[in-house]
């Protein structure tokens, strides 16, 4: 859990500073005419999630896991990663909303909360399926 944990906050900090950048940027008060009024900076955070996984999945098994990693295993670490973000991508965002006097709280903002969760499920697959270990034994 220490991994997760040191991971989780990472990936949780990196979400708040991100959130940061685009509130100055203007980027959550504009309109955009792309695809689903998506700003092309939203596009950059998959990179996030990606990478704070698979350093938090290779820790893991590098460093905890004695350099074995089984599908399964890579799923629930970075499952726990995840959980260990989101809660603390959501005490900022809390905390965004309520300060900066921004009126986020709309359909558009949860559609765009899915999305990261979808992309950290779809994410942690790849890197799940990336880092193990090949079976001899099926």
């Amino acid at each position: 859990m220490k991994n997760a944990l040191k991971y989780g906050l990472m990936v949780g900090a990196i979400t708040g500073v991100y959130i940061f950048i685009m509130h100055l940027l203007g980027v959550y008060h504009q309109t955009t005419g792309g695809p689903f009024n998506i700003h092309w900076l939203e596009y950059i955070y998959v990179l996030v999630p990606f990478t704070v996984l698979f350093l938090g999945i290779r820790n893991f098994r590098n460093n905890y896991n004695g350099g074995r990693l089984e599908f399964f295993e890579g799923i629930m670490e970075g499952f726990k990663i995840i959980i260990v973000g989101f809660v603390l991508y959501a005490a900022v965002g809390a905390i965004y909303m309520q300060y900066s006097g921004s009126t986020m709280l709309t359909l558009d903002y949860f559609q765009r909360i899915g999305a990261a969760g979808i992309i950290a499920v779809v994410v942690n697959v790849i890197v799940s399926l990336a880092l193990m270990n090949k079976q001899h034994n099926l």
